[in-house]
Formats: C-alpha cells, structure tokens, sequence
C-alpha cells in the first residue's frame, strides 16, 4: 500500500527536481521515489560496512593479506 508524504523543499532544491522531471519526462513524484529507494539502499549497505567495520570480533585484514587468500 502506498503512503502518501508531505515535504517542504528550498526553491532550488524544488527547482531542480521540476528540472530532472522535465528532462527525464518522468513525474517529480517518480523522481523523489527513485531518489530516496538510491539513497535508502546505500545508507543499508553503509550501515552494513560500518557495523562490520566496529565488530571487534571481526578482524581486518590488509590488502595484500587479501590478495594471497584469494589466490
């Protein structure tokens, strides 16, 4: 099921996405969903590297370390 939002934006960043809506002849709607699934994704992917990253129990290994184990 869809929700639906209300945000406010600056007059640039407003600007901008009827700019991107226009040239891409997609619906500003469109535009913001995309924008934020690509942003959501990488802030997961990030949050994932990083918690592995503080994992104590995970060691880090350098990358020539890394070179030899993969051959």
């Amino acid at each position: 099921m869809a929700v639906s939002l209300s945000i406010r934006l600056p007059e640039t960043t407003a600007k901008a996405l009827e700019d991107v809506a226009s040239a891409t002849k997609r619906s500003k709607a469109l535009v913001i969903r995309e924008a934020l699934e690509t942003y959501l994704a990488e802030y997961a992917d990030y949050k994932a590297a990083s918690d592995r990253l503080m994992d104590k129990g995970n060691t880090v290994i350098s990358a020539a370390d890394l070179r030899k184990r993969l051959r």
